[in-house]
């Protein structure tokens, strides 16, 4: 967790109110993580908005930029643009416990909150599933579809209704 303190928010001098915090995430950030990404050279940069009550922390993480993608469908990279924001709620407990996926429990004796973890979440769920580049053409997808493996159910069935045969078969199975 060292290597992730350059994205703690230290609430314990702030007066209660609301704070605001701001980063800049790059490659490097990402580099901490040891997961793999579906994007290379992100530029994003992160607001941490910090509403600070007496007994709880309310965190509003924006995110906005650009990470570059490689389209599914012509294997070329582009520029895609995300913006995304998620709120959590933190509580002061015994123990840290991050099990509901809105409220996040730190100890009592904190004194700041790692929002590393959340950045990360937040732009991981900005990459889509399907990654088309805005420079994919009607054409191309007209292609594409016309080369797509059909739906085997509906191909069996036209397969079915169109041979003669079955319903041949069909009427000796009624018939038992």
């Amino acid at each position: 967790m060292d290597k992730l303190r350059n994205y703690d928010v230290s609430f314990s001098g702030l007066k209660n109110g609301k704070h605001e915090f701001k980063f800049e995430i790059d490659k490097t950030f990402f580099q901490l993580f040891d997961t793999e990404q579906e994007f290379t050279n992100p530029r994003i940069g992160v607001d941490v908005l910090l509403d600070k009550h007496t007994t709880f922390l309310e965190f509003e993480i924006k995110i906005h930029g650009l990470v570059e993608l490689i389209c599914d469908i012509t294997n070329e990279n582009f520029d895609y643009p995300i913006e995304n924001e998620i709120k959590i709620l933190v509580n002061f407990g015994e123990e840290y416990d991050d099990s509901n996926e809105d409220v996040i429990t730190i100890p009592t004796g904190e004194h700041a909150f790692n929002v590393a973890h959340l950045i990360y979440e937040n732009v991981m769920l900005s990459i889509p599933m399907k990654k088309i580049s805005p420079n994919v053409s009607d054409k191309d997808l007209e292609i594409l579809e016309q080369f797509s493996p059909k739906n085997t159910e509906e191909s069996e069935e036209e397969e079915h209704e169109s041979d003669p045969r079955w319903n041949a078969l069909k009427k000796l199975k009624d018939k038992n």
